[in-house]
């Protein structure tokens, strides 16, 4: 068997330079050859990978790539897939070829042997390829449509219109409708979806997803199976089920892959029973660093001037689902310290951040933002996050508070960032105060990513870059763009992960004038234009020529 080394020399993956290199560091960390490699930065994982199965003569296969038989995968239980890292990829004359990253567990090809009944072929893929996959072809759609038909026959057999509303604590953890919304949501935890809607129609339920901001029809169950899955819904979050006439809120956890996953559950009565969404929120987010966000260079300098200061207002604005959360948890990463007092007043407190004072809104018992808000200003608090400005009284006490020197971060609804100062106005803020207290303001959309492994480059035509009012000037050369594509990685989309818009404004002088002489938002962008600040379609524009994102992208997310 040839070594390693001259595989790898051989396939040119490696220098003899790089060799005589990884094998002194080996020699000294003890670790293996391609190990080091890695560690070194010469080899990736795959490349690694690769070059072992040609050593063992085994064929190595890229799951990202590859085209899945489906068939091959539903022979072998998802159990077992999950357990020892291995995913059915064909059936080649009789014999199952089963892509693991580990073709030395013998105890795992003996149970794949057993299970599907066939001979079987191991080939050599990376662990995290093979991961991924499992995601992907191993689904739980199948299993919960078993689930709801079980749950329907078992229903019928009791009792045809049986009361769902007392399904409480005392069922069984195997039963049918348990298991069935226990798949529901990690299901829609693994497809990274954003929010699960399930929405009951005059025939049946439907189940959809909201994965990159769009939502996807997922499943479609019996009729007579929502007033289980609306209880057991209801129970998991400790949400009265009896009370179905008004719309209610709630909160659940789940254990995920070892990671404790929070949602959020509203419910919202409609003519065909209680529609329920979950909003899915994975506190790996509010761990992110603020250039994780997409901002570009000159905007983050911009931004990074403002949440420095020791005192006045930042703004993030957007509509829902815009990201504006992430933006100031990551902000507040940034300026979180152990000799700063960091409070944050939210309804709800979506993540929970260590080291931070979080408060949870009450308005039932009194604590309404404007009553947190006094009351944590005798707190001595450094910096103040505000979850939202709703109303006149909270806006002048946040106001109140930046131009006392505390630091305040909080959000409103506007649709650009010069349209803030002018909201911040018309709540009654006198316009001075909205000018001395307000430093800057941060619009932002996500847009989809579009997915690096299979966008296609493409010279889009002069009409089509006017049509889209493309920053382009006719004559000069047409820039290469790209468009979704297609591939298994990304569900056939084209599209995979999302990523910022934003539109960073500072309130300089100029603005803080016209802003005490009552301009228009119109006359506030203009000169904040002048003053270096990109707007949101511009910042997408930058994002498209980067080959980040597509054009048709940036027409969907901005006006």
């Amino acid at each position: 068997m040839k070594q390693l080394g001259e595989i790898l020399l051989e396939e040119g993956l490696v220098t003899e330079a790089q060799l005589l290199s990884a094998l002194d560091e080996q020699m000294t960390a003890g670790s293996s050859l391609g190990r080091t490699l890695v560690e070194l930065g010469v080899l990736t994982e795959g490349q690694l990978v690769q070059a072992l199965a040609a050593q063992a003569g085994m064929p190595f296969v890229d799951l990202d790539e590859y085209p899945v038989d489906r068939a091959a995968v539903a022979i072998v239980p998802a159990a077992l897939c999950r357990r020892y890292t291995v995913l059915p990829i064909r059936i080649d004359q009789g014999v199952l070829v089963v892509a693991t990253a580990d073709p030395g567990n013998v105890m795992a090809i003996d149970d794949v042997r057993t299970v599907s009944r066939m001979q079987v072929m191991p080939v050599i893929a990376t662990y995290d390829n093979v991961l991924r996959a499992i995601d992907r072809f191993v689904r739980a759609d199948g299993e919960m449509e078993d689930l709801s038909n079980a749950f329907e026959e078992s229903q019928a057999e009791e009792q045809a219109a049986a009361d769902l509303s007392k399904l409480g604590d005392f069922v069984e953890d195997d039963a049918p409708i348990v298991r069935y919304v226990n798949l529901l949501v990690t299901q829609a935890i693994t497809d990274r979806a954003s929010d699960i809607h399930i929405e009951p129609t005059e025939h049946d339920l439907r189940v959809r997803y909201r994965i990159d901001g769009v939502l996807h029809e997922m499943q479609r169950s019996p009729k007579n199976i929502t007033g289980g899955v609306t209880s057991r819904v209801k129970i998991m979050s400790d949400i009265d089920i009896a009370e179905k006439r008004k719309p209610q809120d709630g909160r659940m956890s789940v254990v995920h892959n070892g990671r404790k996953i929070d949602l959020r559950v509203a419910t919202l009565p409609t003519v065909w029973g209680e529609k329920i969404v979950m909003r899915i929120l994975d506190n790996s987010t509010a761990s992110l660093d603020l250039r994780d966000l997409s901002f570009l260079d000159h905007n983050y300098e911009t931004y990074k001037e403002s949440y420095t200061k020791p005192y006045g207002m930042i703004l993030v604005t957007g509509p829902t689902g815009s990201g504006k959360s992430t933006t100031l948890y990551a902000t507040l990463n940034a300026v979180s310290k152990p000799e700063i007092n960091v409070i944050t007043v939210e309804d709800p407190v979506e993540y929970r951040l260590a080291g931070i004072n979080q408060v949870q809104m009450n308005p039932k018992a009194g604590l309404t933002f404007a009553a947190a808000l006094r009351s944590i200003l005798r707190s001595d608090p450094d910096v103040v996050l505000l979850g939202e400005i709703r109303d006149h009284e909270t806006a002048q006490i946040a106001i109140e508070a930046a131009l006392t020197g505390h630091l305040v971060l909080s959000t409103l609804h506007t649709n650009d960032a010069p349209s803030a100062v002018t909201r911040l106005t018309e709540m009654g803020i006198e316009p001075f105060l909205v000018g001395s207290a307000l430093d800057c303001v941060v619009a932002q959309r996500l847009a989809r990513r579009l997915c690096p492994k299979c966008k296609v480059p493409y010279q889009p035509s002069p009409e089509e870059m006017e049509a889209a009012r493309f920053p382009w000037m006719p004559g000069e050369p047409v820039p290469e763009l790209f468009r979704p594509g297609g591939c298994t990685a990304c569900s056939k989309t084209g599209y995979k992960g999302r990523l910022a818009l934003h539109e960073v404004m500072r309130v300089t002088e100029d603005i803080e004038r016209l802003a005490v002489a009552h301009a228009s938002a119109a006359e506030i962008a203009s000169t904040a234009v002048k003053q270096g600040m990109t707007s949101l379609r511009n910042d997408g524009w930058h994002k498209v020529a980067l080959g980040q994102t597509s054009i048709e992208e940036i027409l969907r997310v901005v006006a």
